[in-house]
């Protein structure tokens, strides 16, 4: 990758790192385990996961990502999947263009460097998901709630929420709270 000005894949390789390590850290006996995200235990989390970074890689190539379903299922190495997946994103994102790839998402249609973003966004997102059910919150990187924040903060609003805007209340937080925590709480969770 170029170093380009404002170029927000090295921030998106972060989270993929984050979640890979995340991921690599999972054991069986952790699956049925209920997330901050209502409606997923790690299972169906970790499945979620394997269709995100499909559909990354399905964005920032011209496809649509909603091809994919939600969750992937019947997954039995899910490591595996991941780093399969992460192969095929980590050549689509070594080219310049996508950051300027116009770009289909599930709530909109983006240029690519404004994609990255959101998908850096869910990842470190569900990241921090993963790690309260886990109780692995030694794993996040700061820095990447630091990011994401401001970028979450646009892209989602406020109010209205529920619908077809998926997330809760915002959650109030101290003002001292963990970069987490504020990220957290805005997208509807309770840190």
């Amino acid at each position: 990758m170029n170093n380009l000005v404002n170029d927000p894949r090295p921030m998106l390789v972060l989270a993929l790192d984050q979640t890979q390590a995340m991921i690599d850290t999972i054991g069986a006996d952790e699956l049925t385990l209920p997330t901050p995200c209502p409606e997923y235990d790690v299972r169906t989390l970790l499945g979620h996961l394997i269709t995100v970074i499909g559909r990354i890689d399905l964005a920032l190539t011209g496809g649509n990502p909603l091809d994919l379903p939600t969750v992937t299922t019947g997954v039995d190495d899910v490591p595996a999947a991941w780093k399969e997946r992460r192969t095929t994103l980590d050549a689509t994102l070594a080219d310049d263009a996508v950051l300027t790839q116009i770009c289909t998402l599930p709530w909109g249609t983006l240029p690519g460097a404004a994609s990255i973003g959101a998908y850096t966004g869910e990842l470190t997102t569900h990241s921090w998901d993963l790690a309260k059910a886990t109780n692995r919150t030694d794993l996040l990187d700061d820095s990447l709630a630091v990011y994401c924040l401001p970028l979450v903060r646009r892209a989602i609003p406020a109010e209205p929420r529920g619908g077809h805007v998926p997330f809760g209340s915002v959650v109030p937080v101290a003002d001292d709270a963990s970069p987490y925590d504020r990220l957290a709480a805005w997208q509807g969770r309770q840190p």
